[in-house]
């Protein structure tokens, strides 16, 4: 983060020039009222009156100055907070992104941040100015008239146990609502992600019953909130009020009794409304400090919370791998923060260059958090994986991305250009290069007859093509970064058996030197490769070709004829 001390120290300074010129004018008037207004010494007011309007201006100068840096500051800190949040959330692994979700992790890097700026730029604008007026007012005061300064001292305190009473209320009240409006993100992101789904089961009113009931949720607690907040200015104002009355009170039977100038009477309701108003921009802060010290703690809960995926020291990074294209997971296991049981358990696997290493087993087997071990989406909590001879929590990030390519079960295209997602792996990436992917991912023909091809935008998400075309399009910007290690997860089951076979065979020559993993759930896909794995509940069940897990290993037979007859399989 860049340094704010010199803004802030220039800020500083202004609020006190500015502080002390607002003190000086009440006895400007106090002496033009007792030494020019009484005597008639129009020489002496307009002296007087000139030297208040010079005050006035340096006022308004410095506290325009104020304002400035004070805004500057406040964004320049909204900004590495913003992007503190976004490095912190970009190193987390798949592991920390679920504890804290999506919503949550996008309320807390907008809406959160926007609350500790707006309260960074009341405090540099109000709140290094209140504490000097404060007891800058009640010094002059005192130097006016020390008896009727009694009044501040019933004030001071009655605003100051009131409002504090009000704050700590509000706190467990902004934090709810900070909770209720990450549930109506969650529930409008659900909602607009799943929009084709809940069209297709016709879904639209129970749909907007949820989103209705949480805003319901979120308008009450907001309510609750603005009810208590509703309570600060009529007991500020009450205490002015009444302390305004008592000092004309007393200061009326002050100057009977020739204690003191009328002058100083004006003074010191100058001072006092000084005084109760510095108190006021207090209580204007107050009210906005609980919610932004609820948001505050959620960023800070951001920040503290350390990726159980971590990047080796710069020293001790691999910077050259022992093999090429070589992958092996020994004894592998992996459990999630607080689950019974392990999704991993031993599991043992070894893919060469040249060879098709297919994963296959049934829906909750741990097949793609196998694959996603390999890439380091999250790191094994037994075991090792290595790559190139080399445990892959020794390799840097660069790396392992050149070395290992995923294609993973749920591709995401980003919003841009067909182009822009293709070279996403390899900015360097010629056209050449991005049409020669695409005719090998079976893509070649859809992006031509697009109107602009490569340049032809792509939605976020890639919800404006097919899931086959998402598909193909992943398959194509994994062949672009030209990996030595291929990871499909599970990646052409939205294609038809035509375009699988043909995107396979044309596969198959594009990385005939290359290590390919294949998780696939189509018998289909894998029956050709060179080495099966089996996967049950977590373990490995089976390991051998088609015909000899068929000849032997009941759970891959199962599988295969749950989708084939006898004759297909043999």
């Amino acid at each position: 983060m860049r340094p704010y001390k010199k803004p802030i120290g220039l800020l500083v300074l202004l609020q006190f020039l500015q502080t002390c010129a607002a003190l000086y004018l009440p006895t400007l008037n106090a002496h033009i009222i007792d030494n020019g207004v009484v005597k008639g010494d129009t020489q002496y007011i307009l002296l007087f009156g000139a030297l208040m309007v010079g005050v006035s201006l340096a006022q308004v100068v410095c506290n325009m100055g104020a304002v400035y840096y004070g805004a500057r500051t406040a964004s320049a800190l909204g900004r590495d907070m913003r992007a503190g949040v976004f490095d912190r959330v970009q190193s987390f692994s798949a592991r920390e992104v679920g504890h804290f979700g999506a919503p949550s992790l996008i309320t807390r890097t907008t809406n959160d941040v926007q609350q500790v700026q707006m309260l960074a730029l009341m405090t540099f604008t109000l709140m290094a100015s209140a504490p000097i007026m404060c007891v800058g007012g009640i010094v002059m005061a005192l130097s006016l008239d020390v008896p009727l300064s009694g009044v501040l001292v019933a004030v001071v305190p009655t605003l100051g146990i009131g409002v504090t009473l009000l704050v700590r209320h509000l706190r467990p009240l902004f934090r709810s609502m900070q909770t209720r409006l990450d549930t109506v993100n969650r529930v409008l992101r659900e909602q607009i992600t799943g929009n084709r789904v809940i069209r297709a089961f016709v879904r639209d009113e129970y749909e907007k019953d949820r989103f209705r009931k949480s805003n319901e949720d979120l308008t009450e607690m907001s309510l609750a909130t603005g009810r208590t907040l509703a309570l600060m200015f009529p007991l500020v104002m009450t205490v002015v009020n009444l302390s305004s009355i008592a000092v004309v009170w007393f200061g009326a039977h002050r100057i009977n009794s020739g204690g003191m100038a009328i002058g100083d009477l004006t003074a010191f309701l100058a001072y006092l409304m000084q005084i109760v108003m510095s108190v006021m921009m207090a209580t204007f802060m107050f009210m906005m400090v609980p919610r932004a010290e609820v948001c505050a703690e959620r960023i800070q809960e951001v920040l503290d919370t350390s990726s159980s995926v971590v990047p080796p020291a710069a020293d001790a990074s691999v910077s050259q791998l022992r093999t090429h294209g070589h992958l092996e997971i020994r004894s592998a296991g992996f459990r999630y923060p607080g689950a019974e049981e392990p999704v991993l358990k031993a599991v043992d696997l070894v893919a060469r260059p040249g060879l098709t290493t297919a994963v296959i087993g049934s829906t909750g087997s741990g097949k793609s958090t196998l694959l996603g071990l390999v890439p380091r989406l999250f790191d094994v909590t037994e075991g090792e994986v290595l790559v190139g001879g080399v445990d892959v929590r020794e390799i840097g990030p660069e790396l392992l991305a050149k070395t290992v390519g995923l294609v993973p079960q749920k591709p995401y295209l980003f919003n841009g250009t067909v182009a822009t997602n293709l070279r996403y792996g390899n900015p360097d990436a010629t056209d050449e290069e991005l049409w020669h992917a695409l005719e090998v991912a079976q893509a070649k023909a859809f992006v031509a007859g697009l109107e602009n091809g490569l340049d032809s935008p792509i939605a976020q998400g890639g919800t404006n093509v097919s899931g086959g075309q998402r598909q193909r399009l992943a398959i194509a910007r994994t062949l672009v970064q030209r990996p030595e290690i291929y990871l499909f997860d599970d990646s052409f089951s939205a294609l038809d058996y035509a375009t699988d076979a043909a995107l396979r065979a044309a596969l198959a020559r594009e990385t005939a030197s290359a290590t390919v993993v294949i998780v696939a759930q189509r018998v289909a896909t894998i029956r050709d490769a060179d080495r099966i794995v089996v996967l049950d509940e977590g373990r490995v069940v089976g390991t051998g070709r088609h015909h000899e897990l068929m000849a032997g290993n009941e759970t891959y037979r199962e599988i295969v004829l749950s989708q084939l007859t006898e004759a297909e399989a043999a």
